[in-house]
C-alpha cells in the first residue's frame, strides 16, 4: 500500500514537473520569439489574391484571369456538415482549444521519438493559419515553436469563426483551386453549399495533401481518405449510421470543371484585359477586380455559332484535306464488340463552354470506360478540343459507318451520311471525285475531328449526331454593335481563341471590296448626286505612266448596263458606276466624307481604286462606320468596357453615357442646363454638373471618365436616310437578296468581294437595332476560290447570326427626317415625271437636290423612242 502511494506521488510530481517544464518552455519561447515574429493583428487586414473576372452586360461571367482561382466565402456560407468534416480531419478540438492542442503535440512528439521521423505535425487549424500566412513550410523545431507562439496570439485577437474563415479561403486544394469554394467549383461544378455529404468529405480530405488525396489524379486514395473522414464523423455522432452507409457507398463523382462561362467570349475578354491592364496595372490579377462589359450573351453565342457554322460550310465546299494525324494501332488491345457509341449530344453536354479551358481527359472520366478504351484514348493526349471540334481516333472502318474513340475513351459512331461530303481537296477552286464508301475517306489509325450537328436527313429525327470535320483553313470575324451607343454587343475574332489569339475583328486590316461603296455613294449624295442620277455603266480605260498597262476595271459579271440610276447601281454593285461617281465627286471630297464615318482615311489610297474598296479596314472599323447609316448620321466610337468594381462591389470606373446631339446642342444636359468642362490632370475634358461646395474627394486610383460623351451628328440626316433607303434595296432586290429569308423589312446592308475572291464581306443592320459585319478570308491573303463572293461566304454567316437574335430586336424603320421629299420620276432618265407618264415611279430626294422635269414628252418630234443621252451628261 505504501509502495503504491509512493509511486503515485512520484508520478504526480513527474507530471507536475513536465507540465511546469512545458509551460516554462512555452513561456520562454513566447518571450524570446514573440518580438521577432510578425504581428498577428495583420490578419484582420488580410486580402486574398482573387482573379480578374469579366462579365457580360447582364452579369454573366465570360472571362477569368489570374494564377489563383479563388472565391472567398464567409463562415456563415459554410455548410455545418463541412465544418464538422474538416474539423474531424484536421482539428477535432478546434472549437475547444486556445490555438495549441497539447494532446496532438504530444502524439506528434511520441511518433517522432518512436519512428525517428515526423509522421504528424500536431498542428491545429490555428497553427496552420499562422504557417500559411506568416511562415514557410520548412519542417523544423524553430518553425513549430513560431507556429505555437503565433497561434496563441491569433486566438487572442480573432474569433474561432474568423480563424476558420481565413483557413478555408487560404488553403491550396489542387488544380489552381485556392479555398474550399473554388475547390467545389473545380471538382464538382457547384458552390460549396450545393454539395452533398460525400462531396463535402472529399473536399475536407484535400488540405492534408492536395496531390496525394486528389480525386482526379489519385481517385483511390481520395476515396479512402473520404471514407476515413466519414468514419470519424460517425464516431463523433456528427452523422447517423444511415448517412454514413449511404455516403461510403457513393462513387467518386469528381471531375475537372473549368470556369463556368456563360458564353465563349475569349476574344472580347482579352480585349478588356488589355484595356484594364493599361488603365489599372498588374493588380487586376490579384485584387478581385470585376469588369462589366457591353457584351450581350445571346448575341455573343449567336456570333460564335454562326461564324463556326459558316466556316464549316465553306470548308466542306472545298473538300477534305486528309486526316490530322495517324498512329499505328496494331499494338493496341481490341475494343469492345458493342457497335454503339457516344452520341454528339451526350459528349457536347459534358464539355465546358469556353474552349480556353482544360479539356484533357481525367482519370475519373476514364474510369467509366474499359482499360482497352482508356489505352486507345492516350493516343489523343496531344490533341485538344478546339471550338466545337472533338479529336477522335479511327478504330474501325465499316461498310456504312466508322467507329472512333474519343479523348475520354468512349466510343463514337460516324455515319456515312455525315462524311460523304469529303471530296478530296485539290486546290481552292477544285475538288476531286465524290467518295463512294467510308474507306475512300478514312483508315484505321487516322486522327480526325468530329463536330456535333442536328441529324435532319430523311431518316433523321433531329437528334444530335457526329459529323466529320476539320480545322478550317480559312478564318472569319463577326462584330455586332448597338448603333445608338456604339457599344459592342458581340465580337468573335476567329474560329477559336485556343487555336489562335490573333483577333481578326480588330487586328486584320483587309481590303473592303464593294462593302466600301456606300461611303463613296454617301459622299456623292452629300454633294448633289441623287438616287435617280444617271451614271454610265460602260467600259472605261485609265492611262497612268506609273502602271505597266492601262487600267481597265470591269464588273463582277463582265456585263455592262449603260446609263444606270445610282440606286440601281448600288443594288447591283456596279463597279464602273462607282468609279465614275468617285471621279465626279472628287477623291478629296470623298476622303473628307470618310472622316465623318470614323474611317482612317489617312491610310487609304488616293486614287480611283478607292471606289472598288481597295481601302483596308478591320471588321470592327467597318461595323462602326455602318452605324452612321443605322442611327441617322452619328459617328459613334465602339467601346466594350462598361464598369469596373473592386472586390467589395465599389464602383471604381464607369464608361461615359453616350449622348447624341446636333452640333449646336452638344454640351447641354437632359434638363437643358449647361455643363461645366472640368480639366483633369490627364488633360481630358470631363463633362460634369456645375461646381458645388462639397468637400474635395481623394484622387481615385483609376483616372475618371467623363460623365457624358457628346456625339454630334457627322453626316447630314437626309443623306443618311437616303443611303439607308438604297441599302435596303440591296437586300430587297440586289446582291444580298438571300437576306430576305429573315422576313424583315428593316434590313439594310452591302456585300463585298475583292479581286481574286481574297476577302468576302457583308455589313448590314436593322435600323436602330443592331449593326453586324461578317468577314471571311485567309490570314495570309489567298483566294477563297472561284465564285466565293461576299454574298456566298459572308452573307450566310450574317443571316445565320441575325436569324438567332432578331426576335429580340423590334422591327422599325429609320425615321424620315425633315427635308426629304418623294416625287415621281421617269425610271429611264431619272428626271421628274410629267403627268400622264405611265412608267413613272416614286423616288426620294433631298429637298435641295430635286431633279429637273422630264421635257421629253413635250419635246418637238418626240415619238416615244429611246432617249439619246449625251455622254457629257453621264460623267
Amino acid at each position: 500500500m505504501l509502495l503504491t502511494k509512493t509511486w503515485s506521488r512520484l508520478l504526480l510530481a513527474a507530471m507536475i514537473l513536465s507540465a511546469s517544464g512545458a509551460a516554462m518552455i512555452l513561456s520562454a519561447s513566447f518571450l524570446y520569439l514573440g518580438p521577432h515574429l510578425p504581428p498577428a493583428a495583420q490578419l484582420r487586414e488580410t486580402t486574398f489574391q482573387i482573379p480578374l473576372r469579366i462579365y457580360a452586360s447582364s452579369g454573366e461571367l465570360i472571362g477569368e484571369y489570374g494564377e489563383q482561382r479563388r472565391t472567398p466565402i464567409s463562415f456563415d456560407q459554410v455548410p455545418p456538415q463541412f465544418v464538422q468534416a474538416l474539423t474531424s480531419a484536421e482539428d477535432e478540438r478546434f472549437f475547444r482549444h486556445n490555438g495549441v492542442d497539447l494532446k496532438g503535440l504530444t502524439r506528434a512528439a511520441s511518433e517522432l521519438l518512436r519512428y525517428r521521423e515526423i509522421r504528424s505535425g500536431g498542428s491545429t487549424i490555428t497553427m496552420q493559419v499562422a504557417r500559411n500566412f506568416f511562415l514557410s513550410r520548412e519542417q523544423s523545431f524553430l518553425r513549430k515553436f513560431n507556429e505555437i507562439v503565433l497561434a496563441i496570439q491569433i486566438e487572442n485577437i480573432l474569433s474561432k469563426e474568423e480563424i476558420f474563415e481565413l483557413y478555408i479561403n487560404k488553403i491550396y486544394l489542387g488544380h489552381r483551386a485556392y479555398g474550399v469554394e473554388a475547390a467545389a467549383q473545380v471538382y464538382y461544378g457547384k458552390s460549396l453549399g450545393e454539395l452533398d455529404l460525400p462531396q463535402l468529405a472529399m473536399i475536407a480530405g484535400l488540405p492534408k495533401a492536395p496531390s496525394a488525396y486528389n480525386p482526379l489524379t489519385n481517385p483511390q486514395r481520395a476515396l479512402a481518405r473520404r471514407d476515413w473522414i466519414l468514419e470519424r464523423m460517425l464516431e463523433r455522432r456528427r452523422i447517423s449510421q444511415e448517412q454514413y452507409e449511404q455516403a461510403v457507398a457513393t462513387p467518386n463523382t469528381a471531375r475537372h470543371h473549368g470556369t463556368a462561362l456563360a458564353a465563349e467570349a475569349s476574344y472580347a475578354a482579352e480585349m478588356v484585359r488589355q484595356e484594364a491592364l493599361a488603365l489599372i496595372g498588374p493588380r487586376i490579377y490579384t485584387d478581385g477586380i470585376r469588369i462589366t462589359t457591353t457584351l450581350d450573351v445571346a448575341m455573343q453565342k449567336a456570333a460564335v455559332t454562326s461564324l463556326r457554322h459558316g466556316l464549316h460550310v465553306y470548308d466542306e465546299r472545298h473538300g477534305w484535306r486528309g486526316a490530322e494525324g495517324h498512329v499505328d494501332i496494331s499494338a493496341l488491345p481490341p475494343l469492345p464488340a458493342d457497335s454503339s457509341g457516344l452520341s454528339a449530344g451526350e459528349a457536347s453536354s459534358d464539355t465546358p463552354e469556353s474552349d480556353t479551358e482544360d479539356t484533357t481527359p481525367q482519370p475519373a472520366r476514364l474510369a467509366e470506360v474499359s482499360p482497352a478504351q482508356a489505352q486507345w484514348a492516350t493516343a489523343l493526349h496531344d490533341y485538344q478540343r478546339i471550338g466545337e471540334l472533338e479529336p477522335a481516333l479511327v478504330a474501325e472502318v465499316q461498310a456504312e459507318s466508322v467507329r472512333l474513340v474519343l479523348p475520354h475513351g468512349q466510343l463514337a459512331v460516324l455515319p456515312w451520311a455525315q462524311m460523304e461530303w469529303a471530296r478530296p481537296y485539290i486546290n481552292a477552286s477544285t475538288v476531286g471525285a465524290r467518295p463512294k464508301k467510308p474507306s475512300d475517306v478514312l483508315a484505321p489509325g487516322d486522327i480526325v475531328r468530329l463536330r456535333p450537328v442536328a441529324n435532319e436527313g430523311a431518316e433523321g429525327s433531329g437528334e444530335t449526331v457526329w459529323r466529320l470535320a476539320q480545322i478550317p483553313a480559312a478564318q472569319a470575324a463577326l462584330v455586332a454593335l448597338d448603333p445608338q451607343t456604339g457599344a459592342i454587343r458581340a465580337i468573335q475574332g476567329g474560329y477559336s481563341f485556343a487555336l489562335s489569339h490573333y483577333n481578326r475583328a480588330v487586328q486584320a486590316e483587309r481590303q473592303a471590296g464593294s462593302a466600301f461603296k456606300p461611303f463613296v455613294y454617301a459622299a456623292g449624295i452629300d454633294r448633289g448626286i441623287t438616287p435617280a442620277t444617271l451614271i454610265n455603266d460602260a467600259p472605261i480605260v485609265f492611262q497612268d505612266d506609273l502602271l505597266e498597262d492601262a487600267w481597265r476595271p470591269t464588273g463582277a459579271s463582265n456585263r455592262f448596263y449603260g446609263p444606270t440610276r445610282v440606286r440601281e447601281a448600288l443594288a447591283r454593285s456596279l463597279n464602273l458606276v462607282s468609279i465614275r461617281l468617285l471621279q465626279q465627286v472628287g477623291i478629296g471630297n470623298t476622303l473628307r466624307t470618310l472622316n465623318d464615318f470614323g474611317l482612317p482615311a489617312g491610310r487609304f489610297p488616293r486614287d480611283l481604286s478607292l471606289a472598288l474598296g481597295s481601302a483596308s479596314v478591320t471588321p470592327l472599323e467597318m461595323a462602326t462606320a455602318y452605324t452612321v447609316f443605322a442611327n441617322g448620321g452619328y459617328y459613334l466610337p465602339s467601346w466594350l468596357m462598361h464598369q469596373i468594381h473592386d472586390n467589395e462591389g465599389n464602383l471604381l470606373w464607369q464608361a461615359p453615357e453616350v449622348v447624341l446631339c446636333e452640333p449646336d446642342a452638344c454640351g447641354v444636359n437632359w434638363q437643358g442646363a449647361p455643363q461645366q468642362i472640368v480639366e483633369t490632370d490627364s488633360a481630358e475634358a470631363i463633362a460634369s454638373p456645375l461646381a458645388t461646395d462639397e468637400p474635395e474627394q481623394p484622387a481615385p486610383l483609376i483616372p475618371p471618365a467623363p460623365e457624358y460623351t457628346w456625339q454630334p451628328r457627322t453626316l447630314d440626316a437626309r443623306t443618311a436616310w437616303l443611303m439607308d433607303s438604297m441599302l435596303r434595296d440591296v437586300i430587297r432586290r440586289g446582291t444580298a437578296g438571300a437576306a430576305r429569308s429573315l422576313g424583315r423589312s428593316d434590313l439594310a446592308g452591302k456585300t463585298g468581294s475583292t479581286n481574286d475572291y481574297i476577302d468576302a464581306w457583308f455589313a448590314g443592320y436593322t435600323s436602330g437595332g443592331v449593326v453586324a459585319t461578317a468577314w471571311t478570308g485567309f490570314d495570309t491573303p489567298a483566294t477563297l476560290g472561284n465564285g466565293e463572293f461576299g454574298g456566298r461566304v459572308a452573307l450566310p454567316m450574317w443571316i445565320d447570326f441575325m436569324g438567332q437574335i432578331l426576335d429580340a430586336v423590334p422591327e422599325q424603320a429609320l425615321p424620315q427626317p425633315p427635308g426629304i421629299v418623294s416625287v415621281r420620276i421617269n425610271p429611264d432618265n431619272g428626271l421628274r415625271a410629267r403627268p400622264g407618264d405611265s412608267s413613272a415611279i416614286f423616288e426620294y430626294f433631298r429637298d435641295d437636290s430635286l431633279p429637273e422635269f422630264d421635257d421629253s414628252l413635250s419635246a418637238p418630234g418626240y415619238s416615244g423612242g429611246e432617249e439619246q443621252v449625251r455622254p457629257e451628261d453621264l460623267f
